[in-house]
């Protein structure tokens, strides 16, 4: 009886300080702050009457050697995509190769080209994922670098037409930078029976042979959002404590394009977290609403340097912009990770998942207000009394909120 007395003293004491420290949370976020334009004209715009004279969108940038380097989707009069190259000291003012980098040559890519790039680092090696395009099938493809310039090509890593809900092309790999579970993740883009474009998820060992992990869309478009007929990856996620963040690109039922952020699980890249109930980023500009393709902002690259997100986009199919947000706290991470042991140091506690509860899982609610059941939007709130639910697991998870 004693022992009952003294756990159950324990497991009330953890309890009323888990409660504290989630209405701490309340005021914590994600990685950056509100979005706004560094540049009000594009940072690149076609050229000349060659490879790039229709269109330069769509990029992946990465800060590499002291420098931005930028592969960006250029079209031609034929409408046929290469990637060009560029470099900047500053992330806003870029100085371009005067040829390609990677151009069409496989049967996969004939005609149509290579197209939106999307960039990953393990180790010395860059991974490229791009979409092959043969004027008949977009297909997910992957290319290796050691410098961003010269470039082995893996082939198709998903082929159209082909999954357990796909019916479509497949596009839009996005890599999450570090092993979860021991495998690699990586969010993509598929078409789904009803003909709209939603997100997949898959997971490899070897980053070429990839098994998609779930049986319908991880990401679901929504009925009247923004997202309302695509949900297609952006950029590579971002790793916080609290989990994957990974921004991405919607459009409603008009095709207008918006960017939205949704988190996934640290622990299980399957399990959605939080999305955005309205878009944080969307076509204002005359060059945003007027181009190849009217009302379009499209974000594949993302750099985090000097206090701030900078975020590449591609604006009406036709030109590269780039928009910024400050590091909203700590964002890195690293800076995530020391604060947390600063802090769990200061409270002289264990991690909660050392705590022993016999009976009892404490669900302590993410981000934007979770049950165990439902997914709410970024920013609700919860009250302290929905913060407990009660079930027959040994464990404790800890999360903290976010706001929009």
């Amino acid at each position: 009886m004693r022992n009952r007395s003294l756990r159950f003293s324990r497991f009330a004491a953890i309890a009323l300080l888990t409660i504290c420290t989630v209405a701490a949370g309340a005021g914590a976020s994600l990685p950056f702050a509100r979005w706004q334009r560094v540049s009000q004209t594009p940072i690149l715009s076609p050229q000349g009457t060659g490879w790039e004279s229709a269109g330069v969108f769509n990029p992946a940038v990465f800060f590499y050697d002291g420098k931005y380097v930028m592969l960006y989707r250029a079209q031609d009069a034929h409408g046929t995509s290469r990637l060009g190259y560029a470099e900047s000291e500053d992330g806003v003012h870029f100085v371009r190769d005067p040829e390609p980098v990677l151009s069409p040559e496989a049967e996969y890519e004939k005609d149509g080209g290579v197209e939106d790039p999307r960039l990953q680092r393990f180790g010395d090696t860059f991974y490229l994922t791009y979409t092959g395009y043969n004027k008949k099938d977009a297909q997910l493809c992957l290319a290796t670098s050691r410098d961003l310039r010269h470039w082995e090509r893996l082939g198709v890593i998903l082929p159209a037409h082909k999954g357990n809900w796909n019916v479509g092309w497949t596009k839009s790999g996005a890599i999450v930078p570090e092993k979860i579970d021991g495998k690699y993740w990586m969010y993509w883009l598929g078409t789904a029976a009803d003909k709209t474009d939603q997100m997949g998820l898959s997971y490899s060992t070897d980053l070429t042979h990839w098994t998609e992990a779930t049986s319908a869309p991880v990401l679901p478009r929504r009925a009247g959002k923004f997202d309302a007929r695509v949900v297609e990856p952006g950029p590579a996620p971002i790793i916080t404590r609290d989990g994957i963040v990974l921004i991405y690109n919607g459009a409603d039922e008009k095709l207008v394009y918006r960017t939205g952020v949704a988190v996934f699980d640290l622990r299980d890249p399957r399990t959605l977290l939080a999305r955005s109930e309205n878009a944080v980023f969307g076509p204002e500009l005359e060059w945003e609403k007027t181009g190849q393709v009217s009302n379009v902002v499209f974000v594949e690259g993302m750099v985090e340097k000097g206090g701030r997100y900078l975020f590449y986009y591609g604006g009406a199919d036709k030109y590269v912009g780039v928009a910024e947000a400050k590091i909203n706290g700590a964002a890195s991470s690293r800076h995530l990770e020391r604060e947390r042991k600063k802090k769990d140091a200061n409270l002289n506690i264990r991690h909660y998942n050392d705590f022993p509860v016999p009976s009892f899982r404490v669900w302590i609610l993410s981000m934007a207000g979770l049950s165990k059941r439902s997914v709410r939007p970024l920013g609700q709130a919860i009250s302290a009394q929905s913060i407990f639910v009660a079930g027959p697991r040994p464990k404790w998870t800890r999360m903290s909120l976010l706001e929009s």
